[in-house]
């Protein structure tokens, strides 16, 4: 397959209802405390902080007896034994733990953390959403698909990654990054998400937005622990197959071009994610005919207002209104 490189300045994401207006969208926004990186690139402003005062040790204390239960764990008697086994138990829910909650496939399977990049994020975390509840059952309030940036060489600045701004503050474009939606999965329930993934191209390898959004900050990307040498490698290769065989895939270096049919594989640990702005985060989507239903819009202030996210001080969209990366 010949490749080419495609770039051009990013644009925004089109506002195509009046339901994207700022009532919908909380003014505050979030990151993932344990992932860091950098974003800088195309729609958004504020990077949210996963609050964790959320978790006081009672909660930590009963979601860990919960998950020894659900493992058939008998806890040691001794107090350090105790502390050894309670520590091993919070470790391997690390991940869901950073989130503020466990989702409920938690205690069954140690989750992983994945990314995927595909052109604007906020269709791609629609339909991420959709696969969470098809697929791992989970409920409005178990969900981890957010929208956010990663794969930049340039980490992140200022201890943050923002959307396009005046201030050029902590920019992802600038850092290298790409728009991704990042969420937690079951390593045995990686393969159909990974489909999912494949379905959003066409035929040829192009993505839904191939030729408007183009550039660094749209590339196609897939974070994996471990990125191309990760166990999970083979279940995104055998989901190409699957569908088409359509995509070629290469290992990241980090910032790296926007080419037509090529996935990058990120090492998440390397490449971390970090969350985007609220407004970003359940927005309509890119195209005419993806006006979603409220219940869908209004998760991002649900998050919100259950204390889960907070301000990290990025400037407030590209000119201070706080929507659609404006």
């Amino acid at each position: 397959m010949a490749l080419a490189f495609v770039v051009s300045p990013p644009r925004l994401c089109p506002v195509h209802s009046p339901k994207t207006c700022v009532q919908r969208h909380a003014d505050e926004a979030w990151r993932f405390p344990a992932l860091h990186e950098t974003g800088t690139t195309t729609r958004c402003t504020k990077v949210m902080v996963f609050g964790t005062a959320l978790w006081g040790r009672h909660v930590v204390r009963r979601k860990t007896r919960r998950t020894l239960r659900a493992l058939k764990v008998d806890a040691p008697q001794s107090a350090a034994g105790r502390r050894e086994c309670i520590s091993g138990a919070i470790a391997a829910l690390a991940p869901a733990l950073a989130l503020g909650f466990a989702p409920s496939d938690a205690s069954a399977e140690e989750l992983v953390e994945v990314y995927f990049g595909c052109g604007c994020f906020w269709h791609v975390q629609h339909e991420f959403v959709e696969a969470e509840k098809r697929h791992l059952a989970r409920s409005d309030s178990e969900l981890t698909s957010f929208v956010g940036y990663a794969g930049g060489l340039g980490g992140a600045r200022d201890n943050k990654v923002c959307y396009h701004n005046a201030l050029g503050a902590s920019d992802y474009g600038s850092l290298g990054h790409a728009e991704v939606v990042r969420m937690l999965v079951p390593p045995s329930k990686f393969l159909p998400m990974a489909e999912e993934y494949v379905k959003l191209f066409d035929r040829n390898g192009s993505r839904p937005d191939q030729f408007g959004d183009r550039g660094l900050e749209y590339r196609n990307l897939v974070g994996l622990p471990g990125g191309a040498a990760s166990p999970l490698m083979p279940q995104l290769q055998e989901a190409s197959k699957r569908h088409g065989n359509k995509l070629d895939f290469k290992a990241g270096e980090g910032s790296d071009g926007d080419v037509r049919a090529l996935v990058y594989v990120m090492d998440t640990k390397k490449y971390p994610f970090f969350l985007a702005e609220p407004y970003h985060q359940f927005h309509d989507g890119f195209n005419l005919g993806e006006d979603y239903p409220d219940t869908y819009n209004g998760l991002s202030r649900k998050y919100v207002s259950e204390g889960r996210i907070r301000d990290s001080g990025c400037p407030n969209g590209m000119f201070g209104l706080g929507f659609a990366g404006l």
